[in-house]
Parts: C-alpha cells; sequence; structure tokens
C-alpha cells in the first residue's frame, strides 16, 4: 500500500491485533505497530509477556476491539483490553504514515508525535532485519 500512496514502506506503520495467551485460562490481546516493511516477532512479544502463546487474533474479535476492519486497522487504542505496544522504530521515524481508517487513504504524523498522543508500550517486537553481506 505504500507504494501507492507513494510513501516508504519504513515510514508505515502496519497494525496487527494479536491474541496473547498467558496461560491455560488468561488471554489478552495486544495491537502490535511495527514499520511496515518488517513483520511482527511473534517470539519477542510471547517473551514481553511471558506468555505460552502468541498468535494472530481472528478478524472478528480484531474488528470489534480495533474499531476498524482489518487493513484499515488504526495505531490507536481505544479499548481498555487492546494494550497498544510499538516498536521503537515506529516512534523514532520523522515521518509516520498510518490508515486513516480506511483502504484509500493515509494520514501522517512524527513518531514522536505519534507516541505522546498515543502512549503506547515502546518495545522491540518487529523483526531483525538480515545484515547485508560482509556487514
Amino acid at each position: 500500500m505504500s507504494a501507492l500512496r507513494g510513501h516508504p514502506a519504513t515510514e508505515a506503520a502496519k497494525c496487527i491485533v494479536l491474541r496473547v495467551k498467558l496461560d491455560r485460562k488468561t488471554t489478552r490481546h495486544v495491537l502490535a505497530v511495527v514499520p511496515g516493511d518488517r513483520r511482527v516477532d511473534l517470539d519477542a512479544v510471547r517473551e514481553l509477556f511471558s506468555a505460552r502463546y502468541v498468535g494472530f487474533s481472528d478478524a472478528a474479535t480484531a474488528e470489534r476491539l480495533a474499531r476498524a476492519v482489518p487493513g484499515t486497522v488504526l495505531p490507536f487504542s481505544f479499548d481498555p483490553d487492546l494494550e497498544l505496544v510499538a516498536d521503537p522504530e515506529v516512534v523514532a521515524q520523522p515521518r509516520l504514515y498510518f490508515n486513516a481508517a480506511r483502504l484509500d487513504r493515509s494520514l501522517t504524523l512524527s513518531g514522536s508525535d505519534y507516541a505522546r498522543v498515543a502512549k503506547p508500550r515502546v518495545e522491540r517486537i518487529a523483526e531483525r532485519t538480515q545484515s547485508p553481506p560482509g556487514h
């Protein structure tokens, strides 16, 4: 989507609703925000919450908690049952692009303004990129 909208994927906020099973009876939901060119590191999220299991939430639960259909999820949580966690690379962006709760529009905000307004828990949750050969 970044290419269609004319901005680099590194400056995009990818927003994924995750199901985090702490134990057999306790499940939490997390809105993970990572750079658009990266994937959520499910093992990092599992370690962060000392969870038994982390996976993607089903579409109905994601839509209910995020108050948006999958693909249009904003990097903000408006539900106390959806914990917001953003990767440090997201809040470090001078320009951060994200869906405007629709597929055909983006909004932009600096990463620092996003952190100030959204108040995410900032933790390393994006998959590590591989170093180029020779580094």
